[in-house]
């Protein structure tokens, strides 16, 4: 799989992911050819490029689940632009209800692990694909801690308005990939805050929600000037939002530079709990697949191998099958195993995790189509190390 700029786009290319219209309605499907009015087309939607599968690749496997996130990112993307665009202009929301309504149906109710797959961002469209993957978290995380459905609804809300201001943020450091000063730091800062007086006009009937954004944005701010308030009041709404608003910005994926693994965003959210909230935390943890069963690893002394069973009480030490001499690793015994950790995941090219269903079938009987694998036997795990 490669990823090909819109300009580098040929006819006859193979599509690694389906392209749809700002509708949701599908336009190529996998695995077909692009042709000329295919790229057309992704010039008018400002695509900045495709995922394309080499001449001889078969086509990898994603589940429907997988297939739908993506398509309602992509719509959805499109859905804020407008809503912002008239909340600006109007000083009310319009299709705000709505997005909010139907992020929290599809994912603020899910009964299983969801597979947080980001997409790339532009330019044009960081800022609005930012912040409806913060909804989503949010909804996923405020279902896992049981808050009252009004408090989910705000603060799904506020996800996705709270980054309004930066629309404004002036086009010389807004292009910037890399290499932000602080003074543009306080630049970005200063329209952001501006950019509450939006919410003032447009959310007046709900406080709540300019207050979730609010008290998120000045944790943030004093997390990154080194000022935290451990003891800071915040509402659950905003301390929700903090954990989902840093992940998603840890995790990113644009054109310009790799993004930061999952496991990379756990461990340092993690390591940082005076400032994002444990309980949190380890809600987001049980919401998305970290490691999950078939994923291969790299551990921190170079071996690499393949997670067989997570670890319920710390994702980060699961158990490994090692590819170097097949032995089995529970990273869980500290006593036996010390300092060896997960270094990283290792990823396709699109950013998901690599999963060798077929060594999970073989050795326990992963369900052919799903995410999850069956329950592994103990048993078979003991005959492994025999």
């Amino acid at each position: 799989m490669l990823f090909v700029k819109q300009d580098d786009l040929k006819e006859g290319m193979r599509l690694a992911k389906p392209i749809y219209d700002r509708k949701g309605v599908l336009l190529y499907e996998r695995d077909s050819k692009l042709t000329r009015q295919g790229i057309e087309s992704v010039h008018n939607f400002g695509i900045i490029g495709l995922y394309i599968l080499e001449p001889a690749e078969p086509l990898p496997p994603i589940t429907e689940e997988d297939i739908a996130f993506e398509k309602f990112q992509m719509v959805n993307t499109f859905r804020i632009q407008d809503e912002w665009k008239y909340i600006r202009e109007k000083g009310q929301p319009s299709a705000t209800p709505t997005i909010v309504s139907q992020v929290i149906k599809s994912y603020g109710r899910l009964d299983h692990k969801l597979n947080f797959v980001q997409s790339l961002r532009s330019q044009e469209d960081k800022h609005y694909k930012h912040c409806l993957n913060v909804a989503i978290l949010c909804a996923l995380i405020s279902h896992k801690m049981n808050i009252k459905l009004n408090e989910q609804n705000d603060v799904v809300t506020a996800a996705l308005v709270h980054d309004i201001g930066k629309l404004d943020i002036p086009p010389e450091i807004a292009a910037k990939s890399e290499g932000l000063t602080e003074a543009d730091m306080d630049v970005i800062y200063k329209y952001e805050a501006l950019g509450f007086q939006f919410l003032d006009r447009a959310f007046g009937t709900t406080p709540s929600v300019k207050r979730t954004a609010q008290q998120a944005f000045r944790q943030s701010e004093s997390i990154r000037k080194d000022r935290v308030e451990k003891n800071a009041k915040l509402t659950i709404g905003a301390r929700i939002l903090l954990v989902a608003d840093k992940f998603d910005s840890i995790t990113a994926m644009n054109e310009h530079a790799l993004p930061t693994s999952e496991i990379s965003a756990i461990r340092y959210l993690m390591d940082h709990p005076e400032a994002y909230d444990a309980t949190v935390t380890d809600a987001l943890i049980d919401s998305i697949n970290i490691l999950v069963p078939g994923c291969t690893v790299e551990l921190t002394n170079g071996d690499k191998g393949l997670v067989i069973t997570e670890n319920p009480r710390n994702v980060l030490k699961p158990v490994v099958l090692t590819f170097s001499d097949n032995s089995i690793i529970d990273l869980g015994q500290e006593l036996i195993y010390g300092n060896l950790d997960i270094k990283d995941v290792m990823k396709t090219m699109d950013n998901r995790v690599s999963v060798d269903r077929g060594a999970m079938e073989a050795m326990f009987g992963m369900k052919k189509n799903s995410a999850e694998p069956e329950a592994i036997d103990p048993s078979l795990l003991a005959s492994l190390e025999n």
